[in-house]
């Protein structure tokens, strides 16, 4: 017997061996329908898909045989990887030199026929073979060995899939924990400067009340510029805050609840003013879902269509339909809308389309982008169109859910 040698590039390969992950990995219906189809084809009792490490021979699939694979020593697989372009047949090996006293050629239940083709990485590296066995010489003809290329390059195939997947989940798990260090960033932040910045906002209006009197017109201009800006300052803290935890939250319990309720209490909280008009959907629909969020996402748009509105009076019109798969919505208004140039930016964080809004304050960027993120965790898409100095128009919608869900 002549034990198979090894590969001049065998620390590569066991690199990309160890990277694909595949050893000792459970059972999967892929590769077992490509063991048992090289069976058929090639008329043989067994077939395997062999992954090859530094010292043993492992089935991924087998059809056939109850062994989980061989030493490497062992192996008539060893032999297929050091020419990785060739298919490999021994139509009886008993007169072969390489496997004539082989363990599994002598045993009780030998091993006389064998065929298999390397089954290689992107880089042309083994990582194993499919390969067939049986037990009395046998021949394969040309359209059976076609075929058995064909079945290793499915198994390649399988192997890429396998490297992008882990790749994906890899890259899921960083992005995560990114995710949640961004947000306990965020929290703390906002834990840690909101409290000097309420202090310094009351202590704003202490000065004034207390020290009015003495205070002229530019005194109690800075005090107001100070109280000001502290607000400002809490409200982009705030936004920033709600924009990183708006994945996390979009997954909480869904409940059941009416649109129209949800916004009649959003407009409740954002104390519309009389010179505001906002016609709701006719139909009360139904729904189930995320209320919170969804609630979430209609009080950042209908805040932007109040403050950037330069009209005397201010309409805006929401609208809701159904369909199988999702609940569209809309929301429009008569505004001061956003200038072409800027609307293919409205939806990163931190770009603000528009200078001003209607009190004279500059945006922070967060709103739209947090709205945006919450609909993608609501299964949906958001799309705007706008004419300067005519009005906004936002289409979005969510992916409906059964109560059953």
């Amino acid at each position: 017997m002549i034990n198979p040698a090894v590969p001049i590039n065998e620390l590569k390969r066991l690199d990309s061996l160890k990277e694909l992950d595949i050893i000792d990995s459970l059972p999967e219906e892929a590769y077992d329908s490509i063991t048992k189809l090289a069976s058929y084809i090639c008329h043989t009792p067994i077939a395997a898909v062999n992954m090859i490490d530094s010292e043993r021979n492992w089935f991924k699939s087998k059809v056939g045989t109850e062994l989980s694979g061989s030493t490497r020593e062992d192996s008539f697989c060893g032999h297929t990887i050091l020419e990785p372009g060739t298919l490999l047949e021994i139509p009886n090996a008993s007169k072969d030199e390489r496997f004539k006293d082989n363990p599994f050629v002598v045993s009780e239940t030998a091993i006389k026929y064998y065929a298999g083709v390397s089954l290689l990485d992107s880089n042309g590296y083994p990582m194993g073979t499919l390969c067939v066995y049986d037990s009395k010489e046998h021949h394969l003809d040309e359209n059976q060995k076609v075929a058995l290329k064909a079945l290793g390059k499915q198994v390649e195939m399988l192997f890429e899939s396998r490297r992008k997947n882990k790749i994906l989940e890899n890259l899921k798990v960083e992005l995560d924990e990114n995710n949640k260090i961004l947000t306990e960033f965020a929290s703390t932040v906002s834990h840690d400067l909101k409290m000097p910045l309420a202090n310094m906002i009351i202590t704003a209006d202490m000065l004034k009340v207390k020290y009015g009197e003495i205070l002229d017109v530019k005194g109690k201009e800075y005090l107001d510029y100070l109280k000001q800006s502290g607000l400002t300052l809490s409200d982009y803290i705030s936004g920033l805050l709600d924009h990183y935890s708006s994945s996390r939250n979009s997954v909480k319990a869904m409940e059941e609840f009416f649109l129209n309720d949800l916004l009649e209490d959003i407009i409740d909280l954002l104390q519309i003013a009389e010179n505001c008009e906002i016609n709701l959907p006719d139909n009360n629909l139904k729904l189930y879902g995320n209320s919170a969020a969804l609630g979430q996402i209609f009080m950042n748009l209908i805040s932007n269509s109040l403050k950037y509105n330069n009209k005397d009076k201010i309409i805006i019109e929401i609208d809701c339909t159904e369909n199988r798969e999702f609940f569209n919505f809309s929301i429009s208004d008569n505004g001061i809308g956003i200038p072409v140039e800027k609307q293919e930016m409205v939806f990163n964080l931190f770009t603000t389309a528009v200078d001003k809004d209607r009190s004279g304050k500059k945006g922070h960027g967060i709103g739209l982008s947090t709205v945006k993120k919450l609909i993608e965790s609501l299964g949906g898409n958001i799309k705007m169109t706008s004419d300067e100095n005519q009005g906004t128009l936002f289409e979005f919608n969510i992916k409906r859910h059964n109560t059953v869900d």
